[in-house]
């Protein structure tokens, strides 16, 4: 097993196109880092480097203290799992999982035994002897993975592995590789688009959008403390709600106000200091506020500070949670709320704001201002 370091990685394509723009990263040895982001914003491209099949235009890649910058792919010792399996449709499971073995040399006896290994460690021991072409998506992803597993690599690279498969194949294989990489301990970088799949999968993630990491961190952390507006829209289901206001530094409060909340802050508190320290009187900026944490309750009950009212447009029932659309003056937020509460579209609803759970974003560059 081994680190990976990424120091100051740039590629260019066409001499002019940044796909990956000066992105550092280590990856300590054993854990499994997932690498997230919208299309183009370059993580396939930094797998892509890892493995040593697109060259870096600038910067060092190193596994362990060993620079692999110019080293072949084939002399890197990883494995890689793409969206399409990539099986050898005319041969078995056996065959597939032992062809690179058979590749390399390795006696038929360690081969065998390694593909029966890693066969009972995926549950596919049953299928060893079946055609490719008579398994299931599912069945086949995991041969995928026995073929790598039994290369016993340093690396593991995972190229969205799980985008051809049906939602519950999904759930299901999310769990099988998490118990995987933690049995064998392997370093693995995996990519994605699906904030889902990073957030319960990985020891940390790293939010990537136009070439540049935006965020590494644990997914608890990305969820709670995003470094920008970016992260805090990409990550966490339904988006953070984003809000222009207003702030005003008055005795003993602070207020973020506009045409349809004002929320009143103690200036003593902690969520009101950092406010008071971050912001100018009079200034505008962007508020953000997850649908989980903006609480509503009907007209006229509320215990707590009442920070605004709004009226329900769209009720969306979502297994035990219902997602609220809630709009007034253009302003449309959503609130997650439990499926037990008495609302319909068109009820004028109450709104509360923990300022805990308040994030401010500078309008100007996206940072965030309250970590």
């Amino acid at each position: 097993m081994a680190k990976v370091t990424l120091e100051n990685i740039v590629k260019r394509y066409d001499g002019d196109v940044l796909a990956v723009d000066d992105v550092s990263l280590d990856i300590e040895d054993g854990d499994f880092v997932t690498l997230v982001g919208p299309s183009g914003s370059g993580k396939s491209t930094i797998l892509r480097m890892l493995a040593g099949v697109v060259t870096a235009s600038e910067g060092h890649i190193l596994f362990g203290e060993k620079d692999v910058t110019e080293v072949p792919p084939q002399e890197r010792d990883v494995a890689m799992v793409f969206q399409n399996y990539a099986l050898y449709p005319n041969m078995t499971v056996r065959e597939n999982m032992e062809f690179g073995l058979k590749m390399q040399g390795v006696d038929p006896d360690e081969r065998r035994a390694s593909v029966e290994d890693a066969a009972e460690l995926l549950q596919i021991e049953e299928l060893l002897d079946r055609d490719v072409q008579q398994l299931s998506g599912g069945q086949q992803q995991r041969v995928a993975l026995g073929r790598s597993i039994v290369r016993d690599p340093e690396v593991f690279l995972l190229d969205e592995p799980l985008a051809n498969l049906d939602a519950k194949l999904r759930t299901e294989m999310r769990a099988t590789l998490v118990e995987l990489q933690r049995e064998l301990g392997v370093t693995t970088v995996y990519v994605t688009h699906n904030q889902i799949e990073a957030m319960t999968m990985s020891d940390t993630v790293a939010v990537l959008d136009k070439g540049q990491i935006q965020q590494l961190a644990a997914p608890q952390e990305l969820y709670r403390n995003p470094a920008n507006q970016f992260v805090a829209d990409f990550i966490g289901t339904p988006s953070m709600n984003f809000l222009d206001v207003e702030t005003h530094h008055e005795n003993g409060t602070v207020r973020l106000a506009n045409a349809v909340f004002d929320i009143r802050i103690p200036a003593d508190t902690a969520a009101g200091s950092a406010i008071r320290g971050t912001t100018a009187d009079g200034g505008t900026y962007t508020l953000g506020i997850r649908p989980q944490d903006l609480a509503v309750s009907e007209r006229g009950t509320t215990n707590g500070e009442l920070a605004g009212r709004i009226e329900v447009v769209v009720v969306e029932t979502a297994g035990d949670e219902l997602i609220l659309h809630l709009e007034e003056n253009d302003i449309r937020v959503k609130s997650v709320v439990d499926e037990g509460m008495p609302v319909e579209h068109g009820d004028v609803v109450d709104v509360t704001i923990d300022p805990e759970r308040i994030h401010l974003f500078d309008p100007s560059t996206g940072d965030a201002l309250l970590r």
